[in-house]
């Protein structure tokens, strides 16, 4: 395993980011590419990275010549994420040398055309780590299939809807759906997880929500789920957003919620995954109408506390040494201790590129080759550490809305969960409750289940897009039925 300097946040991990489509010819594209048998590159190469032992992600370029530049272009797809038609900026093939450059998400790809196959024999480098990899020639490029992803014609009404968060001056869209059977029904509005997501929390090619909506609503339960700000149909700015904004985009989608006359307003809940669970406890004590709260992989434990935790644990299933997790955890201690005494960003930032910089010069000359860290990525980490977010996150203890939590709540998690610990948060989460006097709690640690609640083999996430299933149908079964038993019971 590489040498890495991880700074491992709640943000649901996959190995390739998503980018733009579309493809961009680089200025490394030269007339000594006309030059060359370029036939012999263009066309669909696929290959697999062995992330783990027993995790491989699937790569595919696409490439072919500009016919009105003869210079070469190319794109690249990760199936197995649901992520297609990155832009590959550079590229540079001669003497059967190829290099393919996706400076968007810092990932290169080198090998030699061995004509006896053919192949494309080399490595892929991304973040620091590098893999090796064999690209091979197919005809079209593989199909991704979740076999949980409903499909249309849907048995129930879906709708797509907006409303205003007049707080926070912004517009929020999203998908509700509602059982074509007679109403008013209960309802739950979804919170999604750390970063920037859509409706559906999409990632590594699973849609969550999409499945977890569809399963509530075939079972009686309207479901609003929502874009969150600056992506898909939301105005605003995510970048400058807390989970404490994020509670008042969720307190929005409960008061549209109560102006449908299809929704009885008294049995609306909130579901929160990851970050979402903690979003939805602060929520909930802005809010004495919110009837009950599910909390899926949700954090019980501040935030410093979980990415110290989560960063262990990734590192220990790539293999990382012992050692280096533990120069790891000093580091991150360092650049959070400037994040808790220096408030001012820009001092801020100063000191954390020279805590990161610092580190690097440390390295001895084979980690530096193995490192390959570029003044970019540098500059991202940097400037994610001094967000708003990231600063609110570190210091935010969820057991401080949770206290105050009157309402019936369900805290389900994995026991393979690596980037929020099911053990240490549940049993954050129940002490919580109790010190508030909630005893209307049912607090339930899933076995053979990951951070998404798949059926995983070792929890890492890089394991997410290589597993079929999207959510475990036993953690379905759970959520639904104890909705409906909360529901039932305020009826009575």
């Amino acid at each position: 395993m590489k040498y890495k300097i991880g700074i491992c946040f709640l943000f649901l991990l996959c190995v390739v980011a998503a980018a733009g489509s579309g493809c961009i010819t680089g200025p490394e594209d030269s007339a000594e590419n006309k030059t060359e048998n370029l036939e012999a590159i263009e066309g669909l190469w696929l290959g697999s990275l062995k992330i783990q032992p027993d995790v491989e992600l699937r790569l595919l370029f696409n490439i072919s010549k500009a016919p009105e530049t003869g210079f070469l272009t190319a794109t690249l797809d990760s199936p197995d994420q649901g992520i297609s038609g990155i832009p590959v900026e550079k590229i540079r093939y001669e003497s059967g040398n190829l290099r393919l450059e996706a400076l968007s998400i810092n990932g290169i790809f080198e090998g030699i055309l061995k004509e006896k196959g053919p192949t494309l024999e080399g490595e892929w480098k991304q973040g620091g780590a590098t893999f090796p990899i064999v690209l091979q020639p197919t005809d079209k490029a593989p199909e991704l299939r979740r076999p949980q992803d409903p499909v249309k014609p849907y048995p129930y009404i879906e709708e797509e809807v907006s409303f205003e968060n007049k707080e926070g001056k912004i517009r929020l869209a999203g998908t509700l759906t509602l059982p074509k059977t007679e109403g008013p029904f209960p309802a739950v509005l979804l919170i999604t997880g750390s970063g920037q997501q859509d409706r559906n929390e999409e990632l590594c090619g699973h849609r969550p929500f999409l499945v977890l909506a569809d399963y509530l609503t075939r079972r009686g339960i309207a479901v609003l789920r929502v874009d969150d700000r600056g992506i898909g149909g939301s105005s605003g700015n995510f970048s400058e957003a807390t989970s404490e904004d994020f509670a008042e985009d969720a307190l929005a989608g409960v008061e549209y919620l109560k102006s449908r006359k299809e929704i009885d307003s008294a049995h609306i809940g909130l579901i929160g995954h990851s970050e979402g669970g903690l979003i939805a406890p602060i929520a909930a004590g802005n809010d004495p109408d919110i009837a009950f709260l599910v909390l899926l992989a949700g954090p019980g434990l501040p935030g410093e506390e979980i990415i110290y935790l989560q960063s262990a644990l990734i590192a220990k299933a790539e293999g990382t040494d012992s050692e280096i997790i533990a120069q790891n955890r000093l580091l991150q201690e360092k650049l959070f201790s400037v994040l808790k005494t220096e408030e001012n960003n820009t001092l801020a930032a100063e000191k954390l590129r020279e805590i990161l910089k610092e580190s690097l010069t440390n390295m001895s000359a084979e980690d530096k080759k193995n490192f390959d860290y570029s003044e970019e990525e540098l500059e991202f980490q940097v400037q994610v550490l001094v967000s708003p977010w990231m600063r609110n996150f570190l210091s935010y203890d969820p057991k401080t809305a949770l206290k105050e939590v009157k309402v019936p709540v369900l805290a389900i998690n994995g026991d393979k969960d690596l980037q929020v610990p099911s053990k240490e948060n549940l049993q954050a989460i129940e002490a919580a409750l109790l010190a508030g006097g909630n005893e209307n709690y049912t607090i339930k640690e899933m076995p053979g289940l990951n951070h998404l609640l798949q059926s995983a083999n070792t929890g890492s996430p890089f394991e997410y897009a290589t597993i079929q299933e999207t959510i475990s149908p036993a953690a379905l079964q759970l959520i639904g039925d104890w909705i409906l038993e909360q529901t039932q019971n305020l009826e009575e």
